[in-house]
């Protein structure tokens, strides 16, 4: 039993190929396949690694998106307080304060300490000495300088005991005032 009878009995029709022997054509077909299968894996795994690769791309832009929005919610904030400004300067922002806080009476001296000017706007400085202040004192005017609608920052800080009270301290901090120009 051959191939061709097998070919025959099924009814298929006989297909005569010029000069190809039948034993070519039957070893050829699994080298084809062989080859085909190869070339598909080959695809296949290079599309797994592209895959890999994409998905590392993609988290890392998440982790850039996530740093991208928190930089952008601080500049915002900081934004929104230069928007409020109404202060024309250094000693005013001190006023802004101590005011509140009802430590104007124990403010000592406030002095101007130069100014530094950059493309889009100016800092101010400014040296503050307050007299006889308890702890919570202290943290109510640092609380201030953090919260209040005003880019002021704190640049230095010194803390001494009163040497009439023990339990009352000196505070003398320089104070960072930016205004827009």
């Amino acid at each position: 039993m051959n191939i061709k009878s097998i070919i025959k009995g099924i009814g298929i029709p006989s297909i005569k190929l010029p000069s190809l022997n039948m034993k070519y054509v039957l070893t050829a077909i699994p080298v084809v396949l062989i080859i085909v299968v190869i070339i598909t894996l080959n695809v296949y795994s290079s599309s797994k690694k592209e895959l890999k690769k994409l998905k590392s791309e993609q988290m890392e832009m998440a982790v850039l998106k996530e740093e991208f929005l928190s930089i952008k919610r601080m500049v915002d904030a900081v934004e929104s307080k230069k928007a409020l400004t109404k202060v024309e300067g250094v000693v005013q922002a001190v006023d802004e304060v101590f005011q509140p806080l009802g430590l104007k009476g124990k403010v000592k001296s406030v002095k101007p300490a130069g100014a530094r000017e950059t493309k889009d706007s100016i800092e101010e400085y400014a040296d503050v000495q307050v007299e006889k202040v308890n702890m919570n004192e202290i943290v109510n005017v640092f609380y201030k300088v953090e919260n209040v609608p005003l880019i002021l920052s704190v640049k230095r800080a010194a803390i001494k005991t009163s040497f009439e009270n023990p339990e009352l301290f000196n505070l003398t901090i320089t104070l960072s005032f930016v205004k827009p120009k």
